[in-house]
């Protein structure tokens, strides 16, 4: 691998580390907070658009499946495995390193919570859904960027932008 590609393939994983580790460290702040300060199975302020409510989650997303914990800590762990190990290879810049590192970030704060606890604390309730955690918010947000940053390079060859027929020249 010559020098350049491995300054780029450095560059991308700093990338993603840094918003990996920064989402990893915001999460499990603010789970702290929550746990300090609002009582487990209560709701701050009382009423309101968007409240806090202390809940714990034993299962996936939106409390389902719990039985499965296991399942869910496995496949956190292969997804966050693949994505360091092969997240360069869908490009080294930050509209895709960015959304895989808001990805690996939620996957690895929630994965640590279910491993250490048995479960995962969530307190984001806007009342029309289902209670949820910045963990959450940013593999769903990092999800959807990946599908309008990723995956249409990903289509062209060796992970480039693929060009549009009739284009070439």
């Amino acid at each position: 691998m010559s020098p350049t590609r491995s300054r780029v393939r450095l560059g991308a994983l700093a990338i993603l580390l840094t918003t990996a580790g920064a989402v990893y460290a915001l999460d499990h702040l603010i789970k702290w907070v929550v746990e300090q300060h609002v009582a487990y199975q209560t709701q701050v302020p009382s009423s309101g658009p968007v409240t806090i409510d202390h809940v714990h989650n034993t299962g996936a997303a939106f409390g389902l499946f719990p039985q499965l914990q296991t399942v869910f800590l496995v496949v956190a762990v292969l997804v966050s495995g693949y994505i360091v190990l092969a997240g360069h290879r869908f490009g080294s810049g930050l509209s895709t390193q960015l959304p895989l590192g808001l990805v690996l970030g939620g996957a690895t704060a929630n994965a640590v919570d279910r491993f250490r606890q048995g479960y995962v604390v969530d307190y984001i309730d806007l009342h029309r859904w289902p209670v949820f955690n910045l963990a959450d918010m940013c593999i769903v947000v990092g999800i959807v960027a990946a599908l309008f940053f990723v995956v249409p390079r990903a289509e062209g060859p060796r992970g480039d932008a693929a060009i549009p027929p009739g284009s070439e020249g």
